[in-house]
C-alpha cells in the first residue's frame, strides 16, 4: 500500500504517521521524507503492509495531521494515459514498445495526433488512433475537437510525446497537472519552438531534456526530469537533432516512471522526486 502525504511542516509529524501506522499494526516497507524548509512543507511517500479499511485509516491520519493536509492512500498503480504526437515517431514509438511488452507502468488508452503520419505506426501496436487535424480552424475549434475525443476516454495523464502544438491556457485549466510535455531543450534555457538551433547559434558545450508538467506559461511548468549531454563546435544542427532525440526519449521515459509511480509531488511551480 501507497500513502502519499504533502502539508505544512511543524514538528513530530514523523512521529505521529509512524504512531498511527503502529497503532493498526502496519508494517512500514520504506518511507521518504522531505521539507522544503523555506516553504515550511513536507512530503512523504510510505510503503506499508496491506490495509483494508483504507477510508478509516485515512480519516485517523487526517484529524492528526495539519488542517492543509492532502493525503491520498493506495493510488490506482496502473495509470491510464492518452499520447497526443505530431508528426516525430520516436517518443512514440518508445512509449509504445513500453506499453506492448507491459514495461511502461501504465496502460495506452489511445494516440491523438493533429497529423495522421503515426496512424499505421499505431495500428501495428493495435492502439486506437485518433485524428484531430489543426488545418482550417480555430485554436478553439481545434482544442474543443481534441478535448471532446480525449473526454471518450478514461485517463490519469495526456502525454505530448512531440505534440508540437502550443496549448492555450484555457485547454490547459481543463487537465491541471495531468498533461507532461518532453521540450526538446535544458530549459529555462532555449523555450519555444528550434532549440536547438537556439542552441547551435549560441556554441554551447551541452545540450539536454526536459520533462515537465504543463501550465499555462509556455515550457515554465514544474520539472519532472532532465539530462544532458556534451556537444562541441563539431555538432552542426543536424547532429544535434539526432543526439537530442536519443535523450528525450530517456528523459521522458524516467519522468513517466516517477509520476505512473506516485513519485513526484508537485508545490508551486516545483518538483519533489523521491527516486528511489
Amino acid at each position: 500500500m501507497v500513502i502519499l502525504i504533502q502539508c505544512n511542516d511543524r514538528v513530530g509529524l514523523v512521529a505521529t504517521i509512524s504512531g498511527v501506522l503502529a497503532k493498526r499494526n502496519l508494517n512500514i516497507i520504506s518511507m521518504r521524507e522531505h521539507v522544503d524548509v523555506q516553504a515550511n512543507r513536507f512530503f512523504a511517500r510510505i510503503v506499508t503492509a496491506h490495509e483494508n479499511n483504507i477510508a478509516e485509516l485515512q480519516q485517523e491520519l487526517s484529524v492528526l495531521l495539519p488542517a492543509d493536509a492532502t493525503i491520498s492512500i493506495n493510488p490506482d498503480p496502473q495509470k491510464k494515459v492518452i499520447l497526443l504526437v505530431t508528426k516525430e515517431y520516436h517518443c512514440l514509438s518508445d512509449l509504445l514498445i513500453r506499453n506492448h511488452f507491459s514495461t511502461l507502468g501504465a496502460t495506452v488508452q489511445c494516440v491523438i495526433g493533429n497529423h495522421d503520419i503515426l496512424a499505421d505506426l499505431c495500428k501495428r501496436f493495435d492502439i486506437p488512433f485518433h485524428f484531430v487535424s489543426h488545418e482550417n480552424k480555430s485554436k478553439q475549434q481545434f482544442e474543443d475537437e481534441l478535448a471532446a475525443v480525449i473526454q471518450t476516454y478514461n485517463y490519469d495523464y495526456l502525454v505530448l510525446a512531440k505534440f508540437m502544438r502550443i496549448l492555450s491556457p484555457a485547454f490547459v485549466q481543463q487537465f491541471p497537472l495531468r498533461i507532461i510535455n518532453i521540450h526538446h531543450s535544458f530549459l529555462p534555457a532555449f523555450i519555444g519552438a528550434s532549440p536547438y538551433k537556439q542552441a547551435y547559434n549560441r556554441g554551447v558545450k551541452m545540450i539536454g531534456a526536459t520533462a515537465h508538467f504543463v501550465t499555462n506559461d509556455l515550457d515554465e511548468g514544474p520539472i519532472i526530469e532532465q539530462q544532458s549531454i556534451p556537444v562541441n563546435h563539431t555538432y552542426a544542427v543536424s547532429d544535434m537533432v539526432r543526439a537530442g532525440k536519443e535523450i528525450e526519449k530517456s528523459v521522458l521515459a524516467k519522468a513517466l516512471k516517477m509520476v505512473f509511480e506516485d513519485r513526484v509531488f508537485v508545490y508551486e511551480n516545483k518538483t519533489v522526486v523521491f527516486e528511489h
